[in-house]
């Protein structure tokens, strides 16, 4: 039994300037590479919660590639539906502000089409003893249709994160059979084509539950980033959730481990507030370091009772 995530992997190469960032100069700072892609930080972030995801996706064949999966393994992530093909990964260049924000990023995404025959091959191994699935609803059509086939045929929660909205937010119809799905503010705007980026979370939360309930969705979390989140399920539970005052050295990543957070709360029986709570906390922990992903934690460190396997 685990939790199956199916997404991207990315190679993050990040800026930080050393003092004011000036987005028409030049900026004297450093700049670093590290392993990113939703799905594959969303794995990570599973795996550093003590659990054991399965992660289906793709690496390159370069020493890169081999990289990326001697690091999943080493987090006790289930590589064995992860495929090795030439330009299989993506690669994200991101410029930073001195405070800690992204300021500017450019993405080059990757062919993940190989995945399609994957599924068809080996979807009833992959997903017949699944805890949940989470998977990036901006994957080409085919490899969703088949994720959420399976979905229904092994009756198991799915949970939705997105890398690019703007190709999310033409598959709507796919959100209508995505148990919770979790986004920014500014994504929502996109999804919902509307501009909520002024509202108080209290008005928005109320505006969300409205926009759910008509879109079929059957729940929805949003991050507003130091504002906190709100959640709404077509069941009427809604909220506003803070965040956790931390200091920033770097916001990359902290949607994924919220995604994780909200994910693993849900998946093992907690509340919709609840698994918020969780993906609160997991995110708060990565804006305090270098990497894409949360530290180590123990399950009822997060109020989860789950069994840790060794």
């Amino acid at each position: 039994m685990a939790i199956v995530v199916v997404g991207a992997v990315f190679v993050d190469i990040k800026g930080f300037p050393d003092g004011k960032y000036d987005p028409a100069g030049r900026n004297a700072g450093r700049v670093v590479t590290v392993h990113g892609g939703v799905g594959r930080n969303v794995a990570e972030d599973i795996a550093n919660v003590e659990l054991r995801p399965k992660f289906v996706s793709m690496v390159d064949d370069t020493a890169s590639g081999a990289d990326v999966l001697h690091k999943l393994q080493n987090h006790k992530v289930n590589t064995d539906y992860v495929l090795t093909r030439p330009d299989g990964m993506g690669l994200w260049l991101a410029v930073f502000d001195n405070t800690g924000d992204l300021a500017g990023s450019i993405s080059k995404r990757p062919d993940l089409d190989p995945l399609v025959d994957l599924l068809d091959a080996k979807g009833d191994e992959i997903f017949r003893d699944a805890d949940s699935i989470v998977l990036e609803v901006d994957m080409d059509k085919e490899i969703i249709k088949r994720i959420l086939k399976y979905a229904e045929k092994y009756k198991v929660k799915t949970f939705g994160v997105v890398s690019n909205m703007a190709i999310a937010s033409q598959r709507r119809d796919f959100l209508q059979s995505i148990d919770c799905f979790v986004c920014n503010v500014l994504e929502a705007g996109i999804l919902f084509v509307d501009d909520f980026t002024q509202m108080e979370p209290e008005e928005l939360c109320e505006e969300l539950y409205g926009r759910i309930v008509k879109a079929r969705i059957p729940s929805m979390v949003v991050t507003l980033g130091s504002r906190g989140a709100v959640y709404a399920s077509a069941d009427g539970e809604r909220g506003c959730y803070p965040s956790e005052s931390v200091p920033v050295r770097d916001t990359s990543g902290a949607g994924d481990a919220f995604c994780a957070g909200v994910s693993v709360g849900l998946t093992y029986g907690k509340s919709l507030r609840e698994a918020v709570r969780i993906g609160t906390h997991l995110a708060a922990s990565v804006i305090m370091v270098p990497e894409n992903t949360c530290p180590r934690f123990l399950p009822n460190e997060l109020g989860l009772d789950v069994e840790v396997d060794g």
